[in-house]
């Protein structure tokens, strides 16, 4: 039997879902501190409408899982992004190695 080429990018998406519920449960969201981010030495850029749209590396607990996110703010070695979970909107700061930029 063959694959579901007509769905497969929903299948696809459908099981990223579940993937990265399950790994949501497994831990809390880290985030990095204050000394990491640095906040008071660099500059801030802050997005008024975040659009830009980014792959994202993120912890939950030990576990490592790529999101598809928003880039809302962002300093020359940190992003913060916001992403969703089922219906549960998460923010964090990850290093600016963790994001590439998927938008157009």
């Amino acid at each position: 039997m063959g694959t579901n080429r007509r769905y497969a990018d929903a299948i696809d998406r459908r099981m990223d879902d579940k993937v990265l519920l399950t790994v949501s449960r497994g831990g809390p969201l880290q985030s990095l501190t204050a000394a990491e981010l640095r906040l008071h030495e660099v500059p801030l850029t802050i997005d008024p409408r975040p659009r830009r749209k980014v792959k994202a590396w993120v912890r939950f607990g030990d576990t490592p899982v790529r999101v598809d996110a928003v880039a809302a703010r962002w300093t020359p070695d940190a992003v913060g992004i916001v992403f969703h979970v089922d219906v549960v909107e998460h923010r964090c700061w990850v290093w600016a190695g963790a994001v590439d930029d998927v938008s157009p």
